[in-house]
């Protein structure tokens, strides 16, 4: 007879070596699981950490020199430039567009970037006047596509 209580454990053993040949298999399983447990960790940091470098790329602003003989008053204003969504950053990150690359429409606007037609988010839409009277968007392009993060209306002329 035995006082042995069920807790999800294994029963009682008898002392044979089968017993001790399952022991030591079940310790070697529990030690390579452990072993293979530390080295998954540091591979999956350091993975993380490659593809965090290699998205960070997208997220620089650039300089082309377009405005580069801007006068310093412009400069300023189109680094407190701001829509609904945030900052548009400086001049530097936005993009002149044609005339017959953005369209208006019920009130909202889409404009042609890359070869394809973007809906302009109503946030996105800058509301003060445009004192350079060109059209300008600053599209954002990621891993989950293009947006706009900022559109400026011009005269249409």
């Amino acid at each position: 007879m035995s006082d042995w209580i069920d807790s999800g454990g294994d029963g009682p053993h008898s002392c044979n070596e089968t017993d001790d040949n399952d022991r030591d298999d079940r310790d070697r399983k529990k030690a390579d699981l452990t072993r293979a447990r530390r080295f998954r960790t540091p591979g999956t940091i350091a993975l993380a950490m490659l593809l965090l470098a290699l998205a960070s790329h997208w997220g620089y602003a650039r300089d082309r020199g377009q405005y580069a003989n801007s006068s310093p008053e412009l400069k300023a204003w189109f680094e407190g430039l701001k829509s609904g969504k945030g900052p548009c950053c400086s001049d530097a990150d936005g993009t002149a567009v044609s005339d017959v690359d953005w369209e208006s429409g019920n009130g909202h606007y889409r404009v042609r970037l890359d070869g394809q037609w973007v809906d302009v988010p109503d946030e996105a839409v800058i509301t003060e006047p445009n004192r350079i009277g060109r059209t300008m968007v600053w599209p954002l392009r990621g891993y989950l596509g293009l947006t706009i993060r900022c559109f400026m209306p011009g005269s249409m002329t």
